[in-house]
């Protein structure tokens, strides 16, 4: 008996590290857009928006691996003249990195091709990435992803919930020159809890810092929200700070609101939105995106959205210059699996 107690010990001790998992899966977004103003042609395709292909891995000692490839037109086709174009869809990539939890720590350290602080946790929040990108990536002062190193914390069940990372600033899609690097940074607390126990679940107040500096000057972006998440409704509040080029010369200012409510007992959810981008402050260049819309979960890897997306700038002549792209009905489709 005692033998036999000394050698279970020593049995787990000497027991092989689990065999490695490796999963894949994908997203897709399909799209039907029909431009409601455009009074002389009706523009009207349909599309796919996007397509990712996630390869997971898990090992042991606390590693992760992931690599993510998503869809892009070709678009032009440099070096022909007259420039052609290709509108087929190619392949490009979006993750690609490793990450490492020690045993018991609430940081996980990952470094490749990785998320950035914000979008990753917007898009959790609003849970409608299908309809488009959030308002900051739409006016193309944010990207989902870029080259470099982070660290993730998460502390109480996520009562706190932490990204810092350092990458070259110049998105997933560009390459850097080596002239600076962004130190990005958001802090996200939860004050009061609901039903929805996840990372953006709850009431929370949410911060975010973005520090770049390249050859071109400043490159700041600073963000404050207040989010509140259960099952059945999501609402949130965002205001954010830009700053680009030589003493910041550029200030804009990027405003977002959004809602989601579950019908209960049924498949069924509406979504509203409205964001405000102001590239320049003092100019006369602001535009204001309104969207709605009704959703029906068909299963749970197939979701259904039915949305008016209407656009409406600060001056006549730019109203006038977007007349035909600012007012479009849309029924889109996420697939999973």
């Amino acid at each position: 008996m005692a033998a036999a107690a000394g050698a279970a010990p020593l049995a787990a001790q000497q027991a092989p590290p689990p065999a490695p998992q490796v999963t894949a899966g994908a997203l897709v977004y399909t799209q039907y857009v029909y431009q409601l103003k455009d009074s002389v042609n009706h523009f009207n395709n349909f599309d796919i928006t996007r397509a990712y292909v996630n390869v997971l891995g898990r090992f042991a000692g606390g590693v992760t691996t992931r690599v993510t490839v998503d869809v892009q037109r070709f678009g032009a086709i440099p070096g022909t003249t007259p420039q052609a174009t290709d509108n087929s869809l190619r392949l490009r990539l979006k993750y690609a990195f490793a990450t490492y939890t020690p045993q018991g720590s609430p940081l996980t350290f990952k470094g490749g091709l990785i998320h950035t602080p914000w979008l990753d946790w917007e898009e959790a929040l609003w849970d409608y990435r299908v309809q488009g990108a959030m308002a900051m990536d739409r006016a193309g002062y944010m990207s989902a992803a870029d080259y470099g190193v982070g660290v993730d914390g998460k502390w109480m069940a996520d009562k706190v919930n932490f990204q810092l990372t350092v990458v070259n600033g110049t998105f997933y899609s560009g390459t850097s020159t080596g002239q600076g690097k962004d130190a990005q940074a958001r802090a996200s607390v939860r004050v009061l809890d609901t039903d929805d126990s996840s990372r953006v679940g709850g009431l929370r107040i949410t911060g975010y810092a973005g520090y770049g500096r390249a050859l071109t000057g400043d490159r700041n972006r600073f963000i404050g929200m207040i989010s509140y998440r259960s099952r059945q409704i999501t609402l949130a509040g965002e205001a954010a700070i830009t700053q680009d080029g030589q003493l910041s010369a550029l200030n804009g200012h990027v405003y977002s609101a959004f809602g989601v409510y579950k019908v209960p007992q049924s498949k069924v959810g509406v979504i509203a939105r409205v964001d405000v981008t102001h590239a320049q402050a003092g100019a006369i260049d602001k535009r204001t995106r309104y969207i709605a819309g009704v959703s029906y979960q068909l299963s749970p890897n197939w979701r259904l959205l039915a949305d008016w997306d209407y656009s409406d700038f600060q001056t006549d002549v730019l109203n006038t210059q977007n007349y035909a792209t600012r007012s479009q009905a849309l029924f889109q489709t996420q697939i999973n699996f």
